[in-house]
């Protein structure tokens, strides 16, 4: 079985509010249930969250909404303690989806999780995709990400990686997605440890994955998953979705 929890706060420095703002007459959240539902591996999909706000849209909707801790350091955390509530097998898969991509394709869902039935043996895999806006190469707000020959990642990070020493060298260039699939066990093992150092300097969760010695199996997708990251944003999803 594969649960999709979606970690979900209404406080945000640089957004407040933002899962409940509308994108296209729908709130982000709910746009991210109901493309995280359309998926076919996923059996079950819940918010979690420390708000009431939330929690009540998600239920004015249909959704299924948890109230978790508020004093979560991480979305991963918020992801761990729902699926603890939830009294999943260590063997089970859980997607943690980040809410605020509401245009995803579900069959990113099912790309990722995929790896898992060859390699008994996976912890967790997230995405990536090439990037084709070479805006996206240098801006800190869009995360990259490079990875060996089998596709396990090497490092994630805001700057430019791999940075080409020389003009003429060509390279590809790829963003991370937000999308992460863990089984239970190794989830358990990820929240108990402390904050990576690089983690903490990147501001990048997955770094502490790296840090302390485990390895993320990197899925290449063809299908882009813009976020939104201030209100400004909003009107270039709408684009997308017309």
């Amino acid at each position: 079985m594969t649960i999709a929890i979606i970690p979900s706060r209404y406080g945000s420095s640089r957004f407040e509010g933002k899962p409940l703002a509308l994108v296209a007459g729908k709130s982000m959240i709910q746009r991210v249930y109901e493309q995280a539902q359309k998926s076919l591996a996923v059996s079950k999909t819940i918010v979690a969250t420390d708000d009431e706000r939330i929690f009540n849209a998600v239920e004015a909707f249909g959704g299924h909404a948890v109230m978790t801790s508020d004093d979560c350091r991480s979305g991963t955390d918020r992801v761990a303690q729902t699926a603890d509530m939830l009294n999943l097998g260590p063997d089970e898969i859980i997607v943690n989806i980040q809410g605020d991509q509401p245009v995803f394709n579900p069959l990113t869902i099912d790309e990722m999780i995929s790896p898992f039935s060859d390699d008994p043996d996976l912890v967790m895999s997230t995405l990536a995709f090439k990037i084709k806006d070479e805006r996206e190469i240098t801006d800190p707000k869009d995360v990259k990400v490079t990875f060996d020959h089998n596709g396990f990642a090497l490092y994630f990070s805001r700057a430019q990686i791999p940075y080409p020493r020389d003009k003429e060298t060509k390279a590809v260039f790829y963003k991370h997605l937000g999308f992460y699939a863990y089984k239970k066990s190794f989830l358990d093992e990820l929240v108990a440890l402390p904050t990576g150092t690089c983690e903490h300097i990147e501001k990048l969760e997955q770094l502490r994955v790296l840090e302390f010695g485990y390895r993320i199996k990197v899925v290449i997708t063809e299908y882009d998953s813009p976020e939104i990251d201030l209100p400004e944003d909003i009107k270039r999803i709408e684009a997308k979705l017309l």
